[in-house]
């Protein structure tokens, strides 16, 4: 199982798709929203039939996605990527409350919106000395799919991270009828088109609007443009 992992990754090929390497499951996460539009928790969808290599969609232009038919080259798509190859914990700010610490790097955010579930984040973790404040910080980090907040325990120094296993998430938000970014979880490493790599984390999220200014990584255009997917089913 190890050498199988350490064969997965994500390669992002120049100014086209992402090649997805290792037999990655792939299926659908919708994020569920109450009558107002805010968060409350993720709902597996459908999933793909289980390819050992497939090429998804970065461009936003396939007429099959999520996965790529070559739309990027006919489009002149410009897929350079702008993001800092920093580690996470070098881009992040650190709130240290009475019970928890939690590290914020802005520039992975992917505006989930999980963080304002129930007040934000931020003000659970600065309140975490109460255990229903930080029980509450914990849930809305980890449901964070960017992994822009991490929730760390403060005696031991440790993060408390959900347990994801190696796969990928198309992101759907129903209520707004939008398409948010690839979700790749459980620590699978991301190739550059270079040939560098970004820091494996548990929880990261790429543009696959083809609009992100922070590119490979999502920034939250996917909302401002309206991005949607369409009826992405899965072929049996």
């Amino acid at each position: 199982m190890a050498e199988e992992k350490s064969q997965s990754k994500v390669k992002i090929t120049k100014d086209g798709p992402y090649i997805v390497q290792g037999g990655i499951p792939l299926a659908k996460e919708s994020i569920i929203c109450d009558g107002e539009g805010t968060p409350l928790k993720w709902e597996r969808g459908e999933a793909y039939p289980l390819k050992e290599t497939y090429a998804l969609c970065r461009c936003g232009q396939s007429a099959h996605k999520p996965f790529c038919d070559g739309a990027h080259a006919k489009t002149g798509f410009d897929g350079t990527e702008t993001a800092s190859r920093e580690k996470y914990l070098e881009q992040a700010e650190t709130i240290v409350g009475p019970g928890l610490i939690l590290t914020d790097a802005e520039k992975l955010c992917a505006v989930a919106r999980f963080c304002h579930r129930v007040e934000d984040a931020w003000t659970h973790a600065e309140n975490s000395g109460d255990p229903e404040s930080r029980k509450i910080a914990i849930g809305e980090a980890g449901d964070c799919p960017s992994g822009r907040l991490v929730a760390w325990d403060k005696k031991t120094g440790k993060p408390i991270e959900p347990e994801l296993e190696p796969s990928i998430g198309l992101v759907e938000v129903p209520a707004s009828k939008t398409s948010g970014p690839i979700w790749v979880k459980g620590g699978m490493p991301v190739e550059s088109a270079d040939g560098g790599e970004y820091e494996p984390r548990n929880r990261i999220t790429l543009c696959r609007c083809g609009q992100s200014k922070n590119k490979p990584f999502c920034d939250g255009t996917h909302i401002l443009a309206g991005f949607s997917a369409g009826d992405e089913t899965p072929e049996k």
